[in-house]
């Protein structure tokens, strides 16, 4: 098996291309409304029920600080495993799954600064196409999981 090379799923938002890891990528899921939960940073959705466990729904046009898009009929949730479990994140569609020399792929440049630079792991040259790679650890720290699980079980706990 050869290790010179990267697959990665691409997905857009907005206009720009994104990618995360194949092996990170859990499911693709055809959007549907995620519940909302209360008093969470604005660009976390809600919360959906995915292989029995509830998982948080990122929406990463807002995490990335894009404008918001209508939701259409392209638009995606991506199911990200990450060490700290799944993870939902919006994306507007999903375009291809594409493998690249590991060598088109390199370090984001230094202009990405705060948040940005938090959740990329690197640029790839893709049909000559820039793509921004994702870290998927990063798209939800555990300090956010660990927001978004007291507000959904104090949220769960009012509706009982």
């Amino acid at each position: 098996m050869k290790t010179d090379v990267v697959k990665l799923v691409i997905f857009r938002i907005g206009d720009d291309l994104f990618a995360a890891e194949v092996l990170a990528v859990d499911r693709v899921l055809r959007y549907t409304q995620p519940n909302p939960v209360p008093d969470v940073p604005r660009w976390i959705e809600g919360v959906l029920e995915h292989r029995g466990s509830v998982i948080p729904v990122v929406d990463l046009r807002r995490r990335i600080e894009r404008p918001n898009l209508s939701i259409g009929a392209a638009t995606r949730i991506l199911v990200l495993n990450t060490s700290d479990g799944f993870v939902g994140a919006i994306a507007d569609a999903v375009v291809e799954v594409a493998v690249v020399p590991a060598t088109a792929m390199s370090a984001p440049p230094p202009l990405f600064k705060g948040l940005a630079a938090d959740a990329v792991r690197g640029v790839a040259k893709v049909h000559d196409q820039l793509v921004v790679v994702l870290d998927v650890e990063r798209v939800l720290t555990r300090a956010d999981r660990v927001v978004i699980d007291e507000h959904a079980a104090a949220s769960a706990g009012d509706r009982d």
